[in-house]
């Protein structure tokens, strides 16, 4: 039986390809749920006063990123990282143009990070929050890798990492409160709700003043849709938002892989090709020792 190692790559491909192919069709776009809820951004409104970092550090028991400006100690955290779930980050051009924008987890309609992590520590939330279950992270840190919006942080310094980022206060629900950035935000820059209704105010916003906004909502579709919004009068790509697509960034990797264990054929036809490797390898070796 003669079988190279160029026909057996050859055929997996194939096999892998079909497969594919066949389950591609069997995908649908995800939707947000019903009771969605998320957050709504407005940089037109912000003026960086950083109320909503010291707040949701204070809501969630986290210690200062302490920082040295000028010689004097400040909690001003330069991004996301192990002690710091939202911030604030600043955008100015040598025009003298200047905005802000927040950065959190996006709690995306069809998250990456819950796609690659193996035994669901990240998932899903019956409100589309994006939760994390720590007794279940392993610690692999495939979210870190996946994420768009490079949101996901390790905990580096600690004996028994976790990952942290936002869930949007979903602790403080029961209390009847909801995300503590918004909560402390004076200019209404920031909003939590139902997703239904920050659509429907972002789209009144830029609408109201079309020429001080642009009239796009980012995280409407970017994605596939995230339920945290973003409405600004600067270019998103230059607030440092990535210029995603209407697709789910895992929609091409989920279609694959269910392609290709679907019936479980190409595996089926990888032990069935390895088993007819080994043998014949068993057979040849028995011939040269006779």
């Amino acid at each position: 039986m003669e079988l190279s190692r160029r026909t057996l790559l050859k055929g997996l491909a194939a096999g892998a390809a079909a497969a594919a192919a066949s389950g591609a069709e069997a995908v649908e776009r995800r939707q947000p749920p019903r009771d969605a809820v998320g957050l709504l951004f407005d940089s037109i409104r912000c003026i960086g006063c950083r109320a909503c970092v010291t707040k949701c550090k204070e809501a969630n028991g986290l210690p200062p990123d302490i920082v040295q400006i000028g010689g004097a100690p400040y909690d001003a955290p330069m991004d996301l990282n192990a002690t710091t779930l939202t911030v604030l980050k600043l955008y100015a051009d040598d025009r003298g143009v200047t905005a802000f924008v927040k950065a959190q987890c996006m709690h995306c309609v069809h998250p990456a990070c819950t796609s690659v992590c193996m035994i669901g520590a990240l998932h899903k939330g019956a409100t589309g929050v994006v939760e994390y279950d720590r007794d279940r992270c392993v610690g692999c840190r495939y979210c870190q890798i996946a994420c768009a919006f490079n949101v996901p942080k390790f905990e580096w310094s600690s004996a028994t990492p976790k990952i942290v980022k936002c869930e949007l206060c979903r602790h403080r629900w029961k209390d009847g409160k909801g995300a503590a950035c918004a909560e402390a935000c004076p200019r209404g820059a920031v909003v939590f709700g139902p997703l239904d209704e920050l659509k429907a105010e972002a789209h009144r916003r830029i609408t109201a003043i079309p020429g001080q906004y642009l009239q796009h909502v980012y995280g409407e579709h970017e994605g596939g849709g995230t339920q945290v919004l973003y409405i600004s009068g600067v270019p998103f790509e230059r607030l440092g938002l990535p210029p995603l697509g209407e697709e789910p960034v895992p929609e091409l990797g989920e279609t694959i892989q269910h392609g290709i264990y679907q019936g479980f054929a190409v595996p089926t036809a990888l032990f069935t090709i390895l088993g007819a490797v080994v043998w014949r390898n068993r057979n040849n070796r028995q011939e040269e020792e006779s």
